[in-house]
């Protein structure tokens, strides 16, 4: 195999690494960015559970509030009731008096009301608490974990760009810009093994004439529909793996 057409195998690789490790390294911050949404909407349902039953405890002190000002209210009609002259007076005093009594019966009913509605509210408060709590540390893990990962991407990524910078100083120009050409028109794949006549990245059957062309490897040759840069690794014969000599075939 011609050497830049190895060097180019080599880059080829090279670049599909670093593609990969590009992907994971602008991942990682958006799935920080989707954890820390999921988190902020549980701080606000948390936020919206604490806000109804604090209105719930308010309004049970405005009731038990109101209760004292009926009270009072009722005690001094009862005192002003005694001095009534008139039988006419002494029964709006009274009917004042039940109406006091009626609406502190309405409260106390809207207070039994509020403490049944608070046991719920109290319940998902302080689940809600300790679930946020437990996830926030969960999500603390995470962003530690991406933090390191994508710290170990960008030393990856680094290594391979340098061993990248290597190949690109090492390979023929003409070479290396018809691959940087290919590559950009092809979404990052530039190279190509040729199987079993076939481009394996377009899957064109090749011309006879080109598949024999490239079995000699006398030159870097292209594929004639994708243009990408054609290799072809030849079959291993058993020898070459074995270091010993095929079996005879049988008689």
């Amino acid at each position: 195999m011609l050497p830049d057409l190895k060097l180019a195998i080599g880059l080829q690789e090279i670049d599909d690494r670093l593609a990969e490790l590009n992907r994971e390294i602008s991942y990682l911050p958006k799935h920080i960015s989707e954890i820390e949404k999921k988190l902020v909407a549980h701080e606000r349902k948390l936020e919206a559970d604490r806000g109804a039953l604090s209105a719930n405890l308010k309004e049970r002190k405005k009731c038990e509030g109101d209760i004292q000002v009926q009270d009072q209210k009722a005690s001094k009609l009862k005192d002003q009731m005694l001095e009534a002259k008139t039988n006419e007076v002494y029964r709006a005093f009274q009917n004042e008096i039940e109406f006091c009594q009626t609406e502190v019966r309405k409260l106390e009913d809207r207070i039994l009301e509020l403490m049944a509605e608070s046991e719920p509210l109290d319940r998902n408060v302080k689940s809600a608490e300790a679930a946020l709590k437990a996830e926030k540390a969960q999500v603390e893990s995470e962003k530690a974990q991406a933090r390191e990962r994508t710290a170990a991407a960008e030393s990856v990524a680094a290594a391979r760009r340098k061993e990248r910078a290597s190949i690109v100083g090492s390979i023929a120009p003409a070479v290396y810009q018809r691959y940087e050409r290919v590559r950009k028109g092809r979404r990052g794949r530039a190279v190509a093994e040729a199987l079993e006549g076939r481009c394996s990245a377009c899957n064109l059957t090749l011309r006879p004439q080109l598949s024999q062309d490239l079995k000699r490897g006398e030159e870097i040759l292209s594929c004639e529909s994708c243009q990408r840069i054609l290799y072809y690794n030849p079959p291993v014969a058993v020898e070459d793996l074995t270091g010993e000599a095929a079996p005879a075939a049988q008689p």
